[in-house]
């Protein structure tokens, strides 16, 4: 029984002091976080040599989410990716253990009719490792069949349903630039609280009022407590409109949890970003 937290991404100009060179900001935000989210590797996947610094920067049980690129799963749609998905793999092998899970993020026209892809797709990920998946299409959420249809496919591979939980985000008009341009690119799906396996993972998505991004989570906090009482290791990741304060409304989060459930174990605490001096 663990609790994983984390954000969207581990560099924010709001977060650390002064100017990070790449192979310190991942290890700068690992000394707050215990999770994050890969999304950059939706867009291009990394050399290895970047990915042994993710490694180097990271303690072994340290998480990635690890998104599967753009081109295998929404340009071609799941299809006759296997060189792709094997270039990808090998260059996400240096991260080992760190790997949670393989993110299958879904476009949202990707539909209960393209089901028997995605349950060929899963069997070619690596045995070893868990795969999670993220789906889009309203048919999953408003279709009772359609959704025990996926669950069929997803518990035939012990794969994860990632929930997406952008409910607050629509409760009421933006109320700022960020907020308006989250609306435009966030999913506007019904929450679901159902987890398929020994690893749940929430995105849960906030405003730019704190106050009410902590209220909007309350409902979380009975769910995540009773994934933990059940003997889940859940992952929850924190967004907000512009993740200037994901990082520390991710530690509030695992705070509020393990007052809950005392035996969890603390985060570390924060790294310092400055050099140490001796007065």
């Amino acid at each position: 029984m663990r609790l994983h937290v984390g954000c969207a991404m581990w560099r924010h100009a709001a977060w650390q002091e002064g100017q990070l060179s790449p192979g310190e900001a991942l290890r700068v935000y690992a000394g707050s976080c215990n999770a994050v989210e890969g999304n950059t590797t939706f867009y291009a996947t990394p050399s290895p040599k970047t990915v042994q610094s993710w490694a180097a920067q990271t303690a072994p049980d340290f998480r990635f989410l690890v998104k599967l690129p753009k081109p295998i799963t929404h340009e071609r749609r799941l299809i006759e990716i296997d060189a792709e998905l094997r270039a990808f793999l090998g260059a996400m092998e240096p991260l080992g253990p760190r790997v949670h899970a393989w993110w299958v993020q879904l476009p949202a026209s990707f539909g209960p009719n393209e089901l028997g892809a995605l349950a060929g797709f899963l069997r070619r990920l690596p045995n070893a490792g868990r795969s999670a998946v993220e789906v889009r299409h309203p048919a999953f959420f408003e279709d009772e069949r359609a959704a025990q249809q996926l669950e069929r496919v997803l518990g035939r591979v012990g794969a994860e349903w990632v929930t997406f939980d952008t409910t607050l985000l629509f409760d009421g008009l933006p109320a700022s630039a960020a907020e308006q341009e989250a609306w435009s690119k966030k999913p506007r799906l019904p929450r679901r609280t159902r987890a398929l396996t020994e690893f749940p993972i929430l995105r849960y998505h906030g405003r730019d009022d704190l106050e009410r991004t902590v209220a909007g989570w309350r409902p979380w906090l009975d769910v995540v407590t009773a994934w933990l009482r059940e003997g889940r290791s859940p992952t929850i990741f924190l967004h907000t409109p512009d993740n200037a304060s994901a990082l520390p409304l991710a530690r509030r989060f695992h705070d509020e949890v393990r007052a809950l459930v005392p035996e969890l174990e603390p985060l570390p605490e924060p790294v310092p970003t400055e050099p140490m001096t001796l007065f």
